[in-house]
């Protein structure tokens, strides 16, 4: 049996909602979608691509399941792009997504963008994705350490997005065998710049007796999070089983 919570919150600071959520345990699917900051329609972009994702059959196979969704992005992708340049040359309309599938006693993520997704297992946290952004850049090439990125002042330059770039979009997969017990976190970056590690660990090792969505949105909140706050929570039962 799975269990999931979900939930979004436009924040103290912001009049608007840009993030979208996902959570359909139905189909094994669940998505965070962020519209990119200081780009124009980030929140169309959101809902172009969860509604793209939420409109999936729940296809058997977890090959099945991830082709759709990569054709389903791409196709949002696309959407995206021409409908910035029918508003103008230097408009972008674009978001990040994080989306997890369950099948079979496995997982596979899929992300563009700085949303993330962390394992829960055991008592302990991990960051399963690695952000597109400009100071996991800089981290990687040893210019700045990774406990002083999140205040960096370029930590909300993102690399790669759906609706936006140049290049092509491509979505970076992790895969892995479920545990017993298992947790997933996915979330938009107004989590994950509010709250540390030990504060979102602290948050999931509630499940699933409580929700642990409530738990860090209301964390956030208290801590006057600057952006819109997401969560999304998938718990997998002891016994380990899974769609």
């Amino acid at each position: 049996m799975i269990r999931s919570w979900a939930k979004t919150d436009a924040g103290p600071k912001r009049r608007h909602n840009e993030d979208r959520l996902l959570n359909r345990p139905d189909i094994g699917l669940w998505a965070v979608a962020d519209g990119a900051g200081g780009h124009q329609a980030g929140d169309v972009a959101a809902t172009t691509v969860i509604d793209a994702l939420d409109a999936l059959p729940g296809l058997s196979s977890a090959p099945e399941m991830l082709g759709a969704i990569r054709h389903a992005v791409t196709v949002a992708d696309t959407s995206l792009r021409q409908e910035a340049a029918r508003r103008g040359s230097d408009v972008v309309i674009a978001t990040t997504l994080v989306c997890l599938v369950i099948r079979n006693g496995h997982f596979a993520c899929l992300w563009a963008g700085d949303s993330r997704a962390y394992l829960y297992r055991g008592g302990s946290l991990s960051q399963i994705t690695q952000d597109h952004s400009l100071v996991q850049e800089l981290v990687d090439a040893g210019q700045i350490s990774p406990e002083n990125a999140e205040s960096h002042p370029h930590a909300n330059i993102i690399t790669r997005a759906i609706g936006a770039g140049e290049d092509e979009l491509v979505l970076d997969k992790v895969i892995g065998k479920l545990h017993p017990g298992d947790g997933f976190l996915l979330c938009s970056d107004g989590i994950t710049k509010t709250l540390n590690a030990a504060e979102i660990g602290a948050a999931l090792s509630v499940m699933p007796d409580l929700d642990p969505t409530a738990m860090l949105i209301g964390a956030a909140l208290a801590q006057k999070a600057t952006d819109n706050v997401t969560a999304v929570v998938i718990a997998c039962d002891q016994a380990g089983n899974s769609l």
